[in-house]
């Protein structure tokens, strides 16, 4: 079963992969090893479930990712609407279909947060709309690393 916000994190080192599902690209990132940076990479067009789920078995394999996370859409006062309940099953999906653990992140405002990091880093409207999806997925993967830290504020993940 996909761990939802607030749940707790992979406690041992390695890479995590994140999604930004959306309805024709998936954005992509990967943390290093250490769990320190993030990095997008080139986002997959969405066309089926297998297709997706091929894709992305690649990618955390060839990266050897240990864990999965998938930005959670809730409505910005944090009910989930029809999005977060496809975020789920999607989650789900993976979860029975991967080796590696799967987490949930809430992804509110991410887009936008993704949109102005790329503005600021003077990124033509054309770059940024190639670029958006994957920004946010590192977006995604920031604030999971950033939600969860322990007393130590060392990270659990």
């Amino acid at each position: 079963m996909a761990v939802t916000p607030g749940e707790s994190a992979p406690d041992s080192v390695g890479r995590l992969l994140a999604l930004d599902l959306g309805a024709k690209r998936v954005g992509v990132a990967v943390s290093d090893e250490l769990r320190i940076s993030v990095h997008p990479v080139p986002p997959i067009k969405r066309r089926s479930w297998k297709d997706l789920l091929r894709r992305v078995a690649a990618i955390i394999e060839s990266y050897d990712a240990r864990g999965l996370v998938i930005g959670l859409p809730l409505s910005l006062d944090g009910t989930e609407g029809s999005a977060a309940h496809e975020a789920r099953a999607v989650a789900e999906k993976f979860q029975k279909s991967l080796s590696v653990p799967v987490y949930l992140q809430d992804e509110r405002l991410t887009t936008v947060a993704a949109t102005e990091r790329l503005k600021a880093e003077g990124r033509s409207a054309a770059e940024i709309g190639r670029r958006v999806d994957s920004e946010s997925a590192a977006v995604i993967l920031r604030d999971f690393f950033a939600h969860n830290v322990d007393v130590d504020g060392l990270n659990q993940g």
